[in-house]
């Protein structure tokens, strides 16, 4: 990931129904969720919810998948992780014991409960 493409991630991240989404697809794994689902959830308006969900696709951190009648989008793991990397690159003056703690959580890539998402 090059600074732009954190920009923009960041950018998209930067604003609170987005978050709240991001952190939902990251529980919700690679089944992803509907929109209508994500609206419900957010507790955001359809519209709302489908001008957010299209923000963070444009940042490259959700991707979205037609079936049948619906729209399900998923968290893009590649470039999230892409993100922590961009974050964490030149850690700590080169001391990796420093960053070891922070490292080991963003190997693991375990999504937050949903008891931690509210």
């Amino acid at each position: 990931m090059d600074q732009r493409q954190a920009l923009a991630a960041f950018g998209a991240l930067s604003q609170e129904t987005r978050l709240h989404i991001i952190r939902m697809l990251v529980v919700s794994g690679p089944d992803g969720m509907a929109a209508g689902s994500i609206a419900e959830k957010a507790e955001v308006s359809p519209s709302n919810v489908s001008f957010h969900l299209k923000e963070l696709e444009r940042s490259g951190l959700i991707t979205q998948q037609r079936e049948s009648r619906s729209i399900i989008y998923t968290a893009n793991y590649e470039a999230l992780g892409g993100l922590i990397r961009f974050l964490m690159e030149d850690c700590c003056g080169g001391n990796a014991e420093i960053c070891a703690p922070a490292a080991a959580v963003a190997a693991c890539c375990a999504p937050a409960t949903k008891e931690e998402l509210q």
